[in-house]
């Protein structure tokens, strides 16, 4: 019964045929063939907007190409001290970048405080060229905790971020989750919001390897193909990722299999919001809960799988798929209950 990661999920079937139907006869390479092509036409009609689309295979690609687009090599970039552009990318998004900063800014439920990065912005500009030149803000949705920033929170960092002249990038390396709950369109997360752009996620959420970074302001796309390209992310077979995220489209399949998740992190805090203690609002498909060692080693025992989160002895994340069965998470319940 796992609840480690949505990474360890089964391919959805819809989308695992839509690979096996790409593989039927040749096509042009480097993203010049039909699936690619559409798939350009289908995100802008999903935003409603001119975007445009460069499908990848990771989301630390998406994060990084969005950092060394948005980022000189002498600039700075801000997001939460907990992002994973910060600490589970290995140096990725300063490397694409040619040695651009990231600055890590506080704030709790794994947000940025707004008013943090305020005053952390307000306080530049003091040591001249000493300092990185401040460039970019990123904003993870849904977060490493499993919450969500709200849209007026959004517009308030884009108010911050035209005030100092900054790009805004989203990692939406779990957006489906945010945008099944939230009550507005994945363009008003988005574009509508001041995003420029968006490391766009369906790995997580029920594809095989399926990534994109979508670029909403033409001023800063210009050189993406060769900046993929020198990275190593330009996909020969470009169609077997596009035809991923056709199929996650159609239908909208990835709000439903973002519902799903959702949902089975949701009975969970429902049944349990009396008697045990979450750590962050419930907002997507984590959960965190505190837990004496002596419970989490008898979930361990009954075969229950859950990373102890790091730097705590106490504390567990659980987290919720697509593919997640709902009698595994009654037995879930039941063994925490006792």
């Amino acid at each position: 019964m796992n609840f480690r990661s949505d990474n360890e999920a089964p391919v959805n079937p819809k989308i695992l045929q839509a690979i096996v139907d790409a593989n039927n006869g040749c096509e042009e390479s480097y993203g010049y063939d039909s699936y690619t092509l559409k798939l350009q036409e289908q995100m802008q009609q999903l935003f409603g907007c001119w975007c445009d689309v460069i499908p990848l295979t990771t989301g630390t690609a998406a994060n990084s190409l969005a950092m060394a687009l948005m980022t000189p090599p002498y600039g700075s970039l801000f997001c939460s001290e907990n992002a994973h552009m910060m600490s589970d990318e290995c140096g990725a998004p300063e490397f694409f970048s040619a040695g651009a900063k990231l600055i890590g800014v506080s704030g709790e439920n794994g947000k940025i405080d707004i008013e943090v990065l305020e005053k952390t912005l307000a306080g530049t500009g003091v040591h001249g060229e000493h300092e990185c030149l401040p460039s970019a803000i990123s904003i993870t949705q849904s977060t490493e905790a499993g919450t969500l920033y709200s849209l007026d929170e959004i517009k308030q960092i884009d108010e911050i971020k035209q005030k100092y002249g900054l790009y805004l990038h989203m990692d939406g390396s779990r957006i489906a989750n945010a945008v099944a709950t939230m009550d507005c369109s994945i363009a008003d997360l988005t574009w509508k919001s001041g995003v420029d752009l968006l490391s766009f996620g369906a790995t997580k959420n029920g594809a095989m390897i399926a990534e994109a970074l979508i670029i909403f302001n033409p001023k800063i796309g210009k050189e993406i193909k060769r900046m993929r390209k020198r990275a190593g992310h330009l996909i020969s077979k470009m169609r077997f990722v596009s035809a991923q995220l056709l199929a996650y489209l159609e239908d909208d399949l990835w709000l439903q299999l973002a519902n799903h998740a959702n949902q089975m992190a949701q009975d969970v805090y429902l049944q349990l919001q009396n008697t045990h203690e979450f750590i962050y609002p419930v907002q997507a498909n984590e959960v965190f809960l505190r837990l004496r060692g002596d419970e989490i080693e008898q979930l361990q025992k009954q075969g229950f799988e859950f990373h102890v989160w790091p730097g705590s002895t106490d504390i567990i994340r659980l987290v919720f798929s697509h593919a997640t069965k709902q009698t595994d998470v009654t037995k879930l319940i039941a063994a925490l209950k006792i």
